[in-house]
Order: C-alpha cells, then structure tokens, then sequence
C-alpha cells in the first residue's frame, strides 16, 4: 500500500511514519554509519522533518515499511540549497513546483526481487505523484552508484554540476525533469509498478 502522509496529521498513517523513521535509521545510521539524529535510540529524525514535508511511504499489507522518500518543497530551507549548495554550478533550483527528494529509503533486509520492486514501484509513484500536484522537476542528492541508477530509471535527468567529494563519499546534484511522458519513459526503461503493492493509495497530506 502506498501512503502519501504528512506530520501535519499524526493520528493518520502514524504505524506508517514510525515503520519509515525506523527504517531510515536502520539504513542511514547503522548500515552507512550516516551521523545524523536518532530519537529514543529508534528513529532517524532531522530538522527537515517537519510538516512542510511530504512522505511516500510504500508497506505490505501488515502495514510493514518496504520503501519509503521524504520530498522537501525548495521554497523553503532544503538540504541541497542548505548544506550543499557547492553541488551545483549555479543556484539550487527553487520553485513552487520544484521539490527535493530525501531520504529514499529500501528496507534492508528485502530479498533482491522484493527490493526491485518495491524500487520500481516507488520511482513510479513519485512520478505519478508529481504529475498530480503539478510538480514539473525534483532535485536530489547521489553518491555516484546511486546517480547512475537513477539516470537508468528513464526519466530525464540533469547534472547540475560535477562530483565532489565530501568525505569518503562522491556526491552529485540532480535535476529530474517530470512530464507527461515520463510514466512511458519509465516503462520503456523497465520500470512498472507492482500494482498489489502502490494499487492502492491512502492520502493525508495536505
């Protein structure tokens, strides 16, 4: 099931948004030793969480998380504008319809059929979602192997400047321009959704 939350209303899709901070902890903070906040010892939470944000969040029908993205809107503060402006040739791209993608997050313990699709179904969503709420582009932030499957998704992509290291890491900015034709693209590139996982949508965001 794909969830589509905002903090901003916590008693709907709560077991969702707390399977997802989890999750992002379990991922960010102990499989990739990210040093970023962990509340209670549980969940991954930083100062980006707040309910201007938007989450996709994708579950199994135990209400389990599988895959899940935070998507920031770049008129306000965001992490690329915020943190690593230096990623980009020029100035972050801001705008109404532009939104940052955080946080895309697989559960790590899927099986490799299981983390593809729950993936492919997720990349979809996100395309579907934007087209809904008139967002024409997402910016975001890769390390270099990540850049490279997301440029293999279908959709059109933009560098918005060269690789830098920040740390051990290679990190690059992205633009992901989002239109009419990008579900098609993402078929053609082999990506379809998995209609007994993102079939059905909950909504709470405002």
């Amino acid at each position: 099931m794909l969830h589509i939350l905002s903090t901003a209303e916590p008693p709907y899709g709560a077991q969702a948004l707390r399977g997802m901070f989890e999750a992002r902890r379990r991922v960010f903070v102990d499989l990739l030793g990210w040093k970023v906040p962990v509340i209670d010892g549980r969940y991954e939470v930083d100062q980006y969480d707040t309910h201007h944000c938007t989450y996709l969040v994708l579950t199994d029908a135990a209400g389990h998380h599988l895959a899940s993205a935070r998507l920031l809107p770049t008129e306000r503060p965001h992490i690329l504008d915020s943190l690593y402006p230096h990623l980009c040739d020029g100035a972050a791209p801001k705008g109404p319809d532009i939104f940052e993608i955080t946080r895309f997050c697989l559960e790590r313990d899927l099986q490799t059929h299981d983390r593809r699709r729950a993936r492919d179904t997720l990349v979809c969503a996100l395309a579907n979602h934007a087209l809904e709420r008139g967002i024409r582009a997402y910016s975001a932030i890769a390390e270099r192997r990540w850049v490279e499957q997301i440029r293999g998704f279908g959709w059109r992509t933009k560098m918005l400047g060269p690789e830098r290291r920040e740390g051990s890491r290679l990190l690059a900015a992205l633009s992901i321009a989002i239109d009419h034709d990008t579900p098609r693209r993402l078929r053609a590139a082999g990506l379809a959704p998995d209609e007994m996982l993102g079939g059905t949508r909950e909504r709470a965001a405002a």
